[in-house]
């Protein structure tokens, strides 16, 4: 299990050793560092993803194609007048009246061109209650949400005029504003409050003030300094205001565990009664080593999100994977010397309130008692927790994925929902119907246009759509733009079906009859589809990368078979569990309103792979910390039993105060009012729980309490693989005696 070499080896221990030698050189490379990125970053400027990159399969096609074609499809608005008793209809004067005057209101903003009747363009009810005025907001889509207010005021400002009507504004600029104005500023709050409920959760763990401030400040100028880098990189790999949240969200955590596992350390040699300099070198050998494997597990994990080949989730991965980098760089470089520097200074501060022992993981009351029991039986124990686990994880069988609509992402709490309800149930498939992008060698030839006129035909024939179908024709460009409104309308499930007959049947019976015609079919019930498919498609690629990878980093990094298999099945444990949590809470709303929320009958599409990505890379936090501190105790001749208890007490307080704040942070998002959101923030939430409490506090030690020394098999056809299985020597925790340099812990 080791050698008797005394030396310190290992780039945590070394990079720990050289930066409290040189403390001053070690903090200002560190702020030259992150000034540098931040300001190179912020002279190149950010590229952020295209439209059409953010999606897959025909929906890209179709996107491509427009662009390609330099059609710049303006935001479309549309206004409801409906009745609000079935006494008015489209054909009475009052209703007549109403759509005249918002006609005339909207036209008069000058922000609007194409602006339609319903009389003219036949957007009315079967019923009669309903019309639809169709417009289009002049300038860029992209930003036409910051245009469109004048024309939301003037909208209302007949609707006061028109009690006995219902008149409501809805579109892509519409729905912009209200959503920035609703949820933009809210979104950031809870961004920026994940540092001071980090900063009072270490207050509370560390009792000091210096302490406490140490890992937020790491945490946020590695934010900092990786903002900046993916001003750089984005020039290569487009990111995006999603990344730069996850970023923040991984940075936020990984940055103060990472932190808080070095100074607990260094805290607890300190009070066992080493000298400061023999305390930094035992911390960077054995805290700052984990550190580094865990580093570089998260960053192999989050690596996996590349292979999806969506651009959100590939700037997603690669933002946090430069954050998790850059936050274990200066967890094993800066920190060292800030401590070095500060030496008994790391105290000040101290809350009278708090009356702390250093070291308190080594008496954790609570898991001495937890641990008597789980060792004690540990049959039972796995046999208990194994079957909580998977009894939590089996609602995630059932789980359903999509894109969520806009009542399912926002539930009642806007009235512009109320709004798009009301149109999809008057206008079914209208407010968002499938966009068929014609591509031909000549649109205008007999046979494209024949092919046209029976696509229109068959589209409503064969049950897809109830019609009208729209034929806009863009002659220089060869071009034709068909929108098909899709029956079943914000009903994915059956607005999903409509858009599989006109994929498999309708288009290829007449569009696809002629040669040379492209006619990629795209849309919001499209492009959830697509958006479904390519993920699931990229499942398998994404989940063996990872699993195979963190398996050998694991390998590597304990030399032990066993430790690399029971961590893979622990991680996916964590994993499932957290996926049936969601499923219960979210799709069948199994007390969902304990947590704020709803069941919407669906998980957003691209959240189960986020979450296996970003929780296979963060559960290796905790795992590879307190086996590593298992293992070190096993190699200073304790037996694997009390190795193992050793091991988990003392590294209780610090696994508890870093899932605490990981649970606290990512609960932060759980408080939003998008479902989505909401659905992340539980999910990370309540997986980091059941990781640092039954995963690290039950089954670990029961598994390794089984296995006994069976924990460090390694076959001897694996005895040649490369040795970083730890920094320091068995000793190196005993009383030491240094050289000058520094570079030796001995006995």
């Amino acid at each position: 299990m080791g050698n008797g070499d005394t030396r310190v080896r290992g780039l945590a221990a070394r990079a720990g050793g050289w930066s409290a030698r040189h403390r001053w050189a070690a903090v200002g490379i560190w702020v030259l560092f992150v000034v540098l990125a931040m300001g190179l970053g912020s002279a190149a400027g950010r590229v952020d993803v295209g439209n059409s990159d953010q999606m897959g399969g025909e929906t890209h096609t179709a996107a491509r194609i427009i662009e390609d074609a330099g059609i710049d499809e303006p935001a479309g608005e549309t206004v409801l007048v409906q009745a609000k008793d079935g006494d008015v209809t489209a054909t009475d004067a009052e209703f007549r009246a109403a759509v005249t005057a918002v006609v005339s209101a909207v036209e008069a903003t000058g922000k609007v061109t194409d602006v339609t009747s319903p009389y003219d363009t036949q957007t009315i009810s079967k019923d009669g209650r309903s019309a639809l005025v169709q417009f289009d907001m002049r300038g860029d889509a992209d930003t036409a949400g910051e245009r469109v207010e004048p024309v939301l005021k003037a909208v209302e400002n007949v609707q006061k005029d028109h009690e006995g009507l219902r008149i409501e504004e809805i579109g892509g600029a519409s729905m912009m504003k209200t959503f920035d104005d609703a949820f933009g500023d809210d979104f950031k709050k809870a961004e920026y409050s994940a540092v001071p409920v980090a900063l009072g959760i270490l207050l509370i763990a560390f009792g000091a003030l210096v302490a406490a401030l140490l890992p937020v400040a790491l945490a946020v100028t590695a934010i900092m300094a990786t903002m900046g880098l993916m001003g750089l990189v984005s020039h290569l790999q487009p990111m995006s205001d999603t990344a730069n949240s996850v970023m923040l969200l991984v940075g936020m955590a990984v940055g103060v565990d990472y932190c808080l596992f070095y100074l607990r350390r260094e805290r607890e040699e300190r009070a066992a009664g080493r000298d400061a300099r023999t305390a930094l070198q035992i911390a960077a050998a054995t805290s700052g080593r984990a550190i580094v494997v865990s580093g570089v597990t998260v960053c192999v994990a989050m690596a996996g999100m590349l292979f999806t080949g969506i651009a959100e989730f590939e700037a997603m991965g690669l933002a946090s994977l430069m954050v998790v980098a850059v936050a274990m760089v200066g967890s094993v470089t800066v920190l060292p010397a800030l401590l070095s520097l500060l030496g008994e200074r790391v105290e000040k501060g101290r809350l009278p309130f708090l009356r702390r022992r250093p070291g308190t993981g080594r008496d954790s009351r609570f898991w001495t008692a937890v641990l008597g029991r789980v060792l004690a039986r540990p049959m039972v124990s796995v046999l208990v927790a194994t079957g909580a686990l998977l009894a939590v994880a089996a609602p995630a069988i059932g789980m359903k994925t999509q894109n969520l609509t806009l009542d399912q992402e926002f539930g009642d709490s806007l009235p512009i929902v109320q709004t798009y309800n009301r149109v999809n149930e008057a206008f079914p498939g209208g407010s968002e119907p499938a966009e068929v992008v014609v591509k031909a060698d000549d649109i205008n030839a007999p046979e494209v246009k024949a092919a046209l006129a029976d696509f229109r035909e068959q589209a409503i024939s064969s049950g897809a759509s109830r019609g009208p179908v729209d034929i806009e024709l863009h002659d220089a460009q060869n071009l034709a733009l068909v929108y098909v409104p899709l029956v079943g309308g914000s009903d994915l499930d059956e607005a999903g079906a409509s858009l599989d007959k006109l994929r498999d049947d309708v288009r290829p019976a007449t569009l696809g009859k002629v040669d040379g015609v492209e006619a990629p079919i795209t849309g919001q019930v499209a492009g959830s589809k697509d958006f479904n498919d390519q993920l699931v498609g990229s499942v398998v690629p994404v989940f063996v990368f990872v699993v195979v990878f963190a398996f050998l980093l694991m390998l590597l990094s304990f030399r032990s078979l066993t430790v690399a298999l029971t961590s893979i099945v622990l991680n996916l444990l964590s994993v499932g569990a957290a996926y049936g949590i969601l499923v219960a809470v979210f799709q069948h709303g199994w007390g969902a309103s304990l947590v704020g929320a709803e069941g919407v009958g669906a998980i957003v599409t691209w959240l189960p792979l986020f979450l296996f990505v970003i929780l296979f890379g963060l559960s290796m936090d905790y795992h590879v910390f307190v086996v590593s501190r298992i293992r070190e105790a096993r190699l200073k001749g304790r037996t694997t039993k009390d190795a193992i208890q050793h091991g988990v007490v003392t590294t209780a307080g610090v696994v508890t105060s870093a899932a605490v704040i990981m649970v606290a942070v990512f609960a932060i998002f759980g408080t939003l009012s998008m479902q989505s959101m909401k659905q992340m923030g539980v999910g990370l939430a309540a997986a980091v729980l059941i990781d640092a409490t039954i995963i690290r506090g039950v089954l670990l030690p029961a598994v390794m309490a089984l296995l006994g020394e069976r924990n460090w098999y390694l076959p001897k056809w694996l005895h040649r693989l490369p040795d970083l299985t730890h920094d320091e020597s068995p000793a190196a925790v005993a009383p030491v005696a240094r050289d000058d340099e520094g570079e030796r812990v001995g006995v």
